[in-house]
């Protein structure tokens, strides 16, 4: 049953994060999934400092909060003429050194410690269930996951034009009178969801390569969004798979080798795409070379 539990969790970690992976991509904004995923610690302690609780729901609303913060905050910096990275680097970098110190002054003596939040333990989610009326529910983490993954699906879906618009050309879709602004805002919220609800299973650091990694082989792989979405969550679900079973092979990190599996996924799709492929495109310059010779 433990088996169950680790694939589940980690099937509806990839499939949260690969969804909006694709929407971070496609707008180039990769490394704002990195900045938000660290700067929403000190969201969490703080929430926690403030209730007393390590309830979900009062920590993913802390963690939210300090995600649309970073986004603003990068925001005003690029505005006000710092460099797009540069903007990235400095408000990720604080927040999370903040959230560090937080965490080592006030909470030393309970179970939110440095090694959960960076690298988290998604063999240890079967542990923590929920219960009602005595009955036993299962993990919390599957809840929270599943509750977040439903949000998501349905925000996309809901507004799917609107964020595909905004994805491949935001200046049209203003011109149109769509709320780019907002339609930014809430994407980054459903990050800040994605990355606090990963965060007992995966910590901050590998949610990332969820993230990123497998909607950017799905990028190399399909020039549709629809296809795009679907084949990142697959690549997703697969290195969660693949990534379990070498684990128990090498006796290793359980998150880490997922992420190792989708790095390793995003590799082949950069060989032996038919379109995008390293391969692919030295076979059509050596066709195109023979061609011109002829």
């Amino acid at each position: 049953m433990t088996d169950f539990w680790v694939l589940l969790t980690g099937a509806l970690v990839a499939s949260c994060c690969a969804i909006l992976g694709c929407f971070l991509v496609l707008r180039r904004m990769s490394m704002i999934g990195d900045a938000i995923s660290h700067s929403v610690l000190p969201g969490i302690v703080i929430a926690f400092m403030m209730s007393g609780s390590r309830d979900s729901f009062i920590m993913l609303l802390g963690a939210s909060v300090l995600g649309l913060i970073t986004v603003f905050l990068i925001q005003l910096f690029q505005q006000s003429g710092v460099q797009a990275d540069a903007s990235i680097g400095v408000v990720f970098t604080a927040l999370f050194a903040i959230g560090v110190v937080l965490v080592s002054l006030n909470l030393k003596n309970v179970d939110i410690d440095l090694d959960c939040v960076l690298y988290g333990e998604i063999a240890h989610v079967h542990w923590n269930t929920w219960e009602m009326s005595g009955m036993d529910m299962g993990p919390k983490a599957v809840w929270m996951l599943g509750i977040t993954l439903l949000i998501i699906i349905g925000v996309i879906s809901l507004f799917y034009k609107q964020f595909k618009l905004c994805a491949f050309d935001p200046a049209l879709a203003a011109a149109i009178g769509i709320p780019v602004a907002l339609f930014h805002y809430l994407l980054m919220g459903l990050v800040s969801m994605a990355t606090v609800s990963s965060f007992e299973s995966v910590g901050a650091i590998l949610v990332v390569g969820m993230l990123i990694i497998p909607a950017s082989a799905a990028y190399l792989l399909t020039d549709r969004l629809g296809a795009m979405i679907f084949i990142s969550v697959a690549i997703g679900i697969a290195s969660t798979g693949i990534g379990y079973g070498v684990s128990i092979v090498l006796d290793a990190s359980i998150a880490g080798c997922m992420v190792c599996a989708a790095a390793v996924l995003f590799i082949l799709a950069f060989l032996l795409s038919p379109s995008h492929g390293l391969v692919a495109r030295k076979l059509r310059r050596r066709t195109l070379s023979g061609n011109t010779a002829v």
